[in-house]
């Protein structure tokens, strides 16, 4: 079938039309992404600095750039629609199906990210606190947007989805500078309490790694099967705790065998009921 020269003249005048439409909408769109782009970046540069000059969390940084520079694009590329004669309405349609798809798909990594979030907002622990969580207790390491990263004290790494830990109960161990320290200590029940508490504070107060304030003290705690239960506590910087504890228990065991104050060992009375002989 053969095109008439009026047919042909038909098309190529709306061929011309159609590329006077297009063609200007295509220039004004490559011009706004390329100007929009470049104060993108310089926007992210400036948004980076003040990020740094704060100190906050790394992880934080990372994910409020990346978090910045996702809306930005965006926004971006819905200029780019509107220029182009795109149908916001249309756009916006296609833009939520793909976010429900995408939210159904990552569901529990979606907990995760929300978690993560807040975490490093509101800042329970950061990396170097010991804490106990999710049934684990350990250093922390790293803090990523989706998990935490703690070394156990046997050198085991524990990955555990922030998800779980921003909903649940977390003890942050370190989290200040000086913690009390709890020992028990059994002895005989003809002890001398007075002189046991005096030995005990005596040890203590010669340890320069024990704090003067709140100053040491020693109870009688309890009253048990085999021996008058005390309890000492004593206070100390958070990185003395278990050297203190260690040395002290050691220091008692000696100081205690000096003044021969007795540790006793587990133990009954047991009375025998002898039955009286039958009358004749």
């Amino acid at each position: 079938m053969e095109l008439s020269q009026e047919t042909i003249n038909s098309l190529l005048q709306q061929g011309i039309a159609l590329a006077y439409k297009i063609i200007p909408s295509l220039i004004y769109a490559l011009i706004f992404y390329l100007v929009g782009r470049f104060f993108i970046n310089k926007f992210l540069k400036g948004f980076t600095l003040i990020l740094e000059k704060r100190d906050s969390n790394p992880s934080l940084n990372t994910f409020l750039t990346g978090l910045v520079k996702a809306l930005l694009y965006v926004s971006l590329f819905i200029g780019l629609a509107t220029i182009l004669g795109v149908p916001m309405s249309s756009f916006l349609a296609i833009l939520g199906a793909a976010g429900l798809a995408i939210g159904l798909a990552l569901q529990g990594s979606l907990s995760n990210f929300a978690g993560g979030v807040l975490i490093l907002l509101f800042k329970p622990f950061k990396v170097g606190d010991v804490i106990s969580g999710q049934s684990h207790t350990g250093t922390v390491s790293k803090i990523d947007i989706l998990y935490t990263h703690l070394n156990t004290f046997d050198n085991r790494e524990v990955v555990i989805p922030n998800g779980s830990l921003a909903n649940s109960d977390i003890v942050n161990i370190t989290a200040n500078p000086t913690r009390r320290i709890d020992i028990n200590v059994g002895v005989s029940y003809d002890t001398d309490l007075k002189k046991a508490r005096t030995v005990i504070i005596e040890i203590l107060k010669n340890d320069e790694r024990v704090n003067a304030e709140p100053e040491p003290v020693v109870w009688l705690n309890n009253f048990g099967d085999s021996s008058l239960d005390l309890v000492v506590r004593a206070w100390a910087n958070k990185e003395n705790v278990w050297p203190v504890y260690w040395d002290t228990m050691e220091k008692i065991k000696e100081a205690f065998d000096r003044h021969e104050i007795e540790i006793p060992f587990p133990q009954r009375v047991v009375h025998q009921v002898v039955p009286k002989p039958a009358k004749e």
